[in-house]
């Protein structure tokens, strides 16, 4: 009886162990044992991809111009033009808008002029811009009505808002129809005083009234302020002359004299349609308080939607159902078409149900997902990745392979963006300087550290010679780009046998030492020099690039401070005016030197007047030259000045110009019309998917590892064999003759 229970206990136990095991591994025929995601994702027309830094910060299409954001931004919004998706180079197509219009010219007394008159002739351009009828906002509870036509959502008390965390979590959406007053309404928003929007000060030196319109705005608003009313700012009850809606479907601008460039900020979402009805929404008491805000929860007219944001850790797109006003494009180069990249021709976009972005805080892990397929592409909006991969392939013959059998599309392409390293002209160290005399060895300082750190070595080990050198503010393929002899910076390079060399590091101590640091050492009270480099990201991979900056400093003597930051911090930090030295790269918004000069322009500094100037750099001559600039077509004068304004920023070097990077993209080979771009923002609803071929790729590359299963099955058939045999003797015993005990 004993050796009976002891065998069903075995069998049990065997039994449970083989229950297991069965449970723990059922799913592994559905869904490989590493995949992130949902038994059966790989199958639907999804796209995944990665972001590295904290959730995006800006939405909100005022606000919103960092690189991080525009995946997200460009997605969900829709402004009046675009860049041709295909077509290089690059050349703007409508977006929202029906046609791409050119301006009527206007002199001073308000008649009007010929298509070719000069820019001293022209005192206003206004653009007439048709919108597409029809078009529709993506559902949203900002527009849900009642049964009486009332607006459902827009008198909610914090009360209303318990259990509500995100704007999917609302029972009720509405739409309507975008109107020419949609785009009054955003741009009026870039003036607001309640908004932060980089574009402002630029904006307002051309579109017609916008200063004095956001200066009446702070006005209105401190007066409401101090009288206790904090509510809602609602610009339909203002106007101005420059931004107007003649019709439902016909929006002008008038724009300060004669501005090729305008029309290259229409590609851009600061002019996206902004809907009334969503400030209004979103502007109620405890919506703020639970992150129910245009910046988390934008509201577009763009082929996808927000449907889940995860503060750092998933954002997901999924299509507007309303969009149809955009078709995949039909020209381009033969060689585009022997790519495969106009066999869409003409078909309804977006070609994508679903866009899925997770975070990866570190390089390895993201990289490794990626070449498991279970990212499509490494990061949507970054252009470094196909070409650290290709140099990867360089280097190694092993990894060429794996690419190569893994069918990696690893297109590169020229784009027009800079990376630089940034002093701050308010700092009284490095800065612009309080005196005519403190300015000159504070510029000496500057010199001296543009030739002591080595950019041809940065390129060489952390660019993998994938870039080049920077001369100047203005990269290749911008027109005013100088190539060759003529570009080299004197303040850096002597020209050693028709080639430019770098300046000793002897001539980099002299001017140290004309700036009052010799050896590194204040002259006054023999202290070390100590500077201080704000950098973004703090993630250990970053690291190796922060030792080599100090060594370069040290050739010096000079101690640098490395103060690293998250990319929203950095950002504020920049914003106050409190860094002295940092490192930022610019990529072109649109392809013209204006859009890189205007990084050093004084009134578009980023402290005060919130613009993209991150040095805070002024200087009287440049910014004439500028103002001069902008009004200019495309020719020698324009040339000229803009070589003159590439002159006076290598002798006052408020940056060091860093290098100009190489771009190109990383896809799987089941992502359809893969084409790297950082100019062209709207990527994600031209891009494709072959769902079923991820599908079987990952099945074969993420192969479940099966022995541990066989090792388990193999302790249960042991513990079950004890029970059996103990079985098998006990009914032999008990069959046996008692004459043979």
């Amino acid at each position: 009886m004993r050796a009976m229970r002891r065998a069903i206990a075995l069998i049990v136990l065997a039994a449970a162990a083989l229950g297991i095991v069965m449970v723990a591994t059922s799913g592994l025929l559905d869904k490989p044992v590493n995949s992130p995601y949902e038994a059966g994702a790989g199958r639907t027309n999804t796209l995944f991809t990665a972001f590295t830094q904290r959730s995006p910060k800006y939405l909100d299409p005022a606000s919103s111009y960092s690189s991080d954001e525009t995946p997200y931004t460009y997605s969900i919004y829709q402004p009046l033009y675009q860049y041709d998706y295909v077509w290089r180079p690059y050349r703007l197509a409508p977006g929202a808008a029906a046609a791409l219009i050119e301006p009527t010219f206007l002199d001073a007394e308000g008649n009007e002029l010929g298509p070719d008159a000069s820019g001293e002739r022209v005192a206003q351009s206004v653009y007439d811009i048709p919108i597409k009828p029809g078009i529709r906002f993506a559902p949203h509870p900002a527009f849900a009505r009642d049964d009486q036509g009332k607006l459902r959502y827009h008198a909610l008390t914090p009360e209303d808002l318990d259990g509500i965390r995100a704007i999917p979590d609302f029972a009720e959406t509405g739409t309507r129809e975008l109107t020419a007053h949609d785009y009054v309404y955003q741009i009026r928003r870039l003036a607001s005083p309640r908004i932060v929007s980089p574009i402002y000060a630029q904006m307002s030196d051309h579109i017609v009234g916008l200063k004095d319109f956001g200066d009446h705005l702070r006005e209105v608003d401190a007066a409401r302020r101090a009288a206790g009313d904090s509510s809602w700012l609602d610009l339909r009850e203002f106007e101005f002359d420059g931004v107007q809606a003649l019709d439902d479907h016909t929006l002008r601008i008038r724009v300060h004299g004669k501005y090729p460039q305008f029309k290259y900020w229409l590609a851009m979402t600061f002019f996206a349609p902004m809907p009334w009805e969503a400030e209004s929404f979103y502007s109620q008491p405890g919506m703020a308080e639970r992150n129910l805000t245009i910046n988390e929860w934008p509201v577009g007219t763009g082929p996808y939607m927000l449907v889940e944001n995860i503060a750092n850790r998933r954002l997901v797109l999924e299509r507007n159902p309303y969009f149809d006003s955009l078709t995949y494009p039909c020209e381009g180069s033969v060689a585009d078409r022997e790519r495969g990249l106009l066999q869409d021709c003409g078909k309804p976009l977006p070609f994508i149900d679903r866009a899925v972005f997770s975070i990866e805080k570190e390089a390895v892990p993201l990289q490794g997902k990626f070449l498991q397929g279970y990212y499509d592409i490494p990061q949507i909006e970054r252009g470094e990745y196909g070409v650290a991969f290709r140099v990867a392939a360089e280097d190694s013959v092993a990894k060429a392979a794996l690419y190569a059998e893994r069918g990696l599309q690893l297109p590169t392409t020229v784009e027009a963006s800079v990376w630089y390293m940034g002093f701050n002209w308010l700092d009284p160290v490095v800065g612009k300087g309080d005196t005519p005399e403190q300015a000159e060895k504070n510029r000496k300082l500057r010199h001296a550290l543009s030739i002591a750190v080595d950019w041809e070595q940065y390129v060489a080990i952390f660019e993998a010679n994938q870039a080049q050198v920077a001369q100047g503010p203005v990269p290749p393929g911008v027109r005013g780009h100088r190539e060759g002899v003529e570009g080299v910076n004197p303040v850096v390079y002597d020209m050693v046998d028709g080639r430019p060399q770098r300046k000793s590091l002897d001539e980099a101590k002299r001017l140290l030492a004309e700036a009052g640091y010799p050896n590194g050492r204040d002259e006054k009270s023999g202290r070390p020099l100590v500077l201080h480099y704000d950098a973004m990201g703090g993630a250990s991979g970053a690291r190796p690039q922060f030792d080599w900056m100090q060594r370069q400093f040290a050739k010096l003597g000079i101690q640098l401070e490395v103060r690293s930051t998250d990319y929203n911090r950095f950002q504020d930090k920049m914003r106050s005016g409190v860094s002295q030295i940092f490192m930022w790269g610019w990529l072109a918004d649109y392809p013209d030197a204006e859009n890189f000069l205007f990084l050093l322009y004084g009134p578009n500094a980023k402290a005060g007047a919130d613009g993209e100037n991150a040095s805070n750099y002024r200087n009287a001559e440049f910014d004439a030259l500028f103002d001069r600039m902008k009004y200019l077509e495309d020719g020698p004068e324009k040339d000229e000045v803009i070589h003159r304004m590439t002159d006076i920023v290598q002798q006052d070097a408020p940056w060091m110009f860093g290098y100009y990077p190489a771009s190109g993209g990383a896809y799987h080979q089941w992502v359809g019309n893969a084409i790297p771009s950082q100019m062209v923002r709207n990527t994600l609803p031209y891009l494709k998917i072959d769902a079923e071929l991820r599908s079987s790729k990952l099945a074969l590359w993420n192969t479940p590892v099966w022995w541990p299963l066989g090792l388990l099955v193999l302790l249960a058939l042991l513990m079950v064999w004890p029970a059996v045999y103990l079985l098998r003797r006990r009914e032999t015993a008990t069959a046996l003759p008692k004459e043979h005990h």
